[in-house]
């Protein structure tokens, strides 16, 4: 498929339409049908190339000038959704994107929980353009916003939450990566009486999850990738929830990366304003495999498929499930047969 010619860049008052929050659900919707076929399969790659493509060529349907600031690589590693590269038709607003077409590749392959298509967008200059490297982080929800500190110990921030949900400390939840290099963090929240949700991948979904009651899940604490973290902060702030997080720059080389990419305190502790900018961002997020939020990707016929996602909008406050059904005969961009 030839993508569209967009058009010249032009002056933009920043505003984000109201039906731009549906164009992007379109995107994740698409990203998480075609990576869904590969469930199970153990082909990783194959599935992550599957919902970079569909994302691609959705994303060349959606009426904006948008730049990916959070990608999945450099230019020169296609057919990566890389950083830098323009998406949309070309036409206003501006906005700067976040994508990460399969969240937990090996969640897919494996055919386990929490894999999700996700997108945010934001007005252009609003996201933090995060190099790809560890970012040490914690999340709540809105509920527990404000009283939580990532310099304070594991244990004064289980309390705080606590107090703030009017919990017992041994009924709060952390939710956590499984990770060797967690074992310290898990025997502190251990000790603190709280109790601990382990996930094998996909911490976006593990952020996402501390801002709705019904999942259980109170708090997120951790080291993951950066890029992650900045699509979670802007979840989050859809959401009134709140996300600190540090950069964790392992080489002189990733330190070269940050001062590239405009972070010069690396150290620097990154508040919500840092990570999000100003009032307005939309996420949206499609279940490929079931998850606590939202439902995997359903097959239900030769030509039917259902998805289940979740679109927000932060200046707004509106969050929607949308459910869908989709006729992939009657929809030639979603035919599978066009995206291998």
């Amino acid at each position: 498929m030839k993508k569209p010619e967009q058009s010249t860049p032009r002056e933009c008052d920043g505003e984000m339409e109201r039906s731009l929050s549906l164009e992007i659900v379109r995107v994740t919707e698409l990203a998480a049908i075609h990576s869904a076929r590969w469930m199970g399969t153990g082909k990783k790659m194959e599935a992550d190339e599957a919902a970079t493509t569909a994302m691609r060529r959705m994303f060349d349907t959606v009426h904006m000038d948008g730049v990916v600031v959070i990608g999945e690589g450099e230019m020169d590693e296609a057919p990566m959704l890389y950083i830098g590269e323009r998406l949309g038709t070309g036409e206003c607003p501006q906005v700067d994107v976040a994508v990460d077409p399969l969240e937990g590749t090996n969640i897919v392959a494996k055919g386990l929980w929490n894999a999700m298509a996700v997108v945010a967008i934001a007005p252009k200059g609003s996201l933090l353009h995060a190099p790809d490297m560890y970012m040490e982080k914690i999340a709540v929800g809105p509920q527990a916003k404000g009283t939580v500190d990532i310099n304070a110990s594991v244990a004064d921030n289980l309390r705080a939450v606590a107090k703030a949900l009017d919990k017992h400390i041994s009924d709060v939840v952390a939710v956590i990566l499984d990770r060797p290099r967690h074992e310290k963090i898990i025997e502190e929240i251990r000790q603190a009486g709280a109790r601990i949700k382990l996930i094998s991948d996909g911490d976006v979904a593990g952020a996402l999850n501390t801002a709705f009651p019904e999942t259980g899940v109170d708090i997120l604490f951790g080291i993951g990738g950066a890029p992650e973290g900045v699509l979670s902060a802007a979840a989050l702030k859809c959401l009134g929830g709140e996300m600190q997080g540090r950069l964790m720059p392992e080489n002189e080389e990733q330190l070269n990366r940050c001062r590239k990419m405009g972070i010069l305190e690396v150290s620097k502790v990154l508040m919500m304003e840092d990570l999000v900018k100003g009032e307005d961002a939309i996420f949206a997020a499609t279940g490929v495999t079931d998850c606590e939020l939202l439902r995997g990707v359903r097959f239900v016929g030769k030509s039917r498929v259902k998805t289940h996602s979740l679109v927000m909008r932060a200046k707004t406050g509106t969050v929607r499930f949308v459910e869908a059904v989709h006729d992939l005969a009657k929809k030639p961009l979603l035919n599978l047969d066009h995206i291998g």
